[in-house]
C-alpha cells in the first residue's frame, strides 16, 4: 500500500475552495471509485487554515501510475492553477513489520 500526503497551500481560503470544488464536482468521488484507490480524503490542519492536507492511498504503484496517467489529472492540474496552489508531498509505503511491541503499547485498538 502506498500513501501520498499532499499539502495544498494557497491564500485567502483558496486551498479549501479547491477541496470543496473537487468534492462538489464529483472529481474526488471519481478518484475514490478508481481501481486500486483505498482512500482519498481532505483535512484542514488546525493551526494552518490556508493549507489542506490530502491523504491519497493506493493498493500499489501500478494503481497510482494508472491514476497519474488518467485524463482526470488534467482536471486536477487545472484546478490547482485556478486556485494558485503550491504543493508539498510526502510518500509512505506501508510497513506492518515496522510496528514493534514497544510501539503497540501506545496504540489503543
Amino acid at each position: 500500500m502506498i500513501t501520498v500526503n499532499i499539502y495544498y497551500t494557497g491564500k485567502n481560503g483558496s486551498a479549501q475552495d479547491f477541496a470543496r470544488e473537487m468534492e462538489k464536482t464529483g472529481t474526488a468521488d471519481q478518484i475514490r471509485a478508481a481501481k486500486g484507490n483505498l482512500r482519498y480524503e481532505y483535512f484542514v490542519p488546525m493551526n494552518d487554515p490556508e493549507t489542506v492536507l490530502l491523504i491519497d492511498c493506493w493498493e500499489d504503484q501500478a494503481s497510482l501510475d494508472r491514476h497519474h496517467a488518467s485524463p482526470m489529472m488534467k482536471t486536477i492540474a487545472a484546478l490547482r492553477e485556478k486556485y494558485d496552489l503550491h504543493m508539498r508531498v510526502e510518500r509512505f509505503i506501508r510497513d506492518e513489520n515496522g510496528i514493534t511491541d514497544r510501539d503497540k503499547r501506545y496504540i489503543k485498538e
